[in-house]
């Protein structure tokens, strides 16, 4: 039972970063039917802005966490702009090679700059590394750090999507998106605020990891970023709730396979997972099925 509550507290806190990325995955695709395979490398580059940032520039670790995000949401908004709208009505599988070749572009890019070799952050200040004891689960002072960051995050993104007048405006382009723009809804400002708010939240998640792991590279982005996917997938893709579901469900089956001896294994059965769900319910956990007419 000890063994169960203490990965049960590791499982929330690494579901806690697949969560804050699938959540990227998950609004974008509701919004125009994309698949971003760059959103994971732009998770590493948040990692990467954070690390430098308080490795070079001395920042603290808020400080340089809103600076990811600050750098992540331009980086969104380029990609967007530069990448994806110009094929807005082109075939899905070139919209889709092109988001893997932005995916190399970044991960290539930052090798390039940054070199091959993994990197570590700074040292936090020991009030961030305190491990508690609450009965038999320790619990360490950074991820409650990282549940905290992650949720108060996830609260604003459903205020803004359920409360501004831009988070109903995103709403009213993934519903209808010929309609939204009779209404005056600007399309183009709209999707390109979506990656905006997803690539913050990845920038966000890039330093989480960061400090949980102290370690970074140029490819850490890739396999996170297919987990990610999975979640939103597993949650039912288009649908926030869904991509909460599934990086929490991604994250304790991780850490639950890792516990009973099989961590070499734990990626695969994140896969075998989504595989079984897809089979019984292909609209993931929270998804409908809808009809589509021909």
């Amino acid at each position: 039972m000890e063994q169960i509550l203490q990965q049960l507290v590791n499982g929330l806190s690494i579901g806690s970063i697949y969560a804050l990325i699938a959540l990227g995955y998950t609004m974008v695709y509701g919004i125009i039917q994309l698949i971003n395979f760059a959103h994971g490398d732009v998770y590493m580059v948040g990692a990467y802005v954070g690390y430098a940032s308080m490795s070079f520039l001395g920042l603290d670790f808020f400080t340089s966490l809103l600076l990811a995000m600050a750098v992540c949401t331009v980086l969104g908004v380029i990609i967007e702009r530069v990448a994806y709208k110009p094929l807005r009505n082109s075939t899905r599988i070139a919209v889709l090679i092109t988001a893997i070749g932005v995916s190399l572009l970044l991960e290539y890019t930052m090798m390039y700059f940054a070199g091959p070799e993994h990197r570590a952050y700074p040292a936090l200040p020991g009030f961030m590394t305190r491990i508690f004891r609450i009965g038999p689960v320790s619990i360490s002072s950074i991820q409650i750090m990282i549940v905290t960051i992650s949720i108060v995050l996830m609260i604003v993104l459903q205020f803004i999507v359920r409360r501004t007048r831009l988070g109903k405006a995103m709403r009213a382009v993934s519903q209808d998106r010929d309609a939204a723009q009779l209404m005056g809804i600007s399309v183009d400002n709209t999707i390109s605020f979506t990656f905006a708010l997803g690539s913050a939240l990845a920038g966000a998640a890039g330093v989480l990891v960061g400090v949980y792991y102290n370690s970074v590279n140029p490819l850490m982005g890739i396999l996170p970023g297919l987990k990610a996917f999975v979640a939103a997938v597993l949650g039912g893709i288009g649908l926030i709730p869904g991509a909460l579901l599934g990086g929490y469900v991604i994250g304790a089956t991780e850490t639950f396979v890792a516990s009973i001896g099989f961590s070499m294994l734990r990626d695969a059965v994140v896969f075998a997972l989504l595989i079984i769900v897809l089979i019984f319910k292909p609209a993931g956990l929270l998804g409908k099925n809808v009809r589509e007419k021909v």
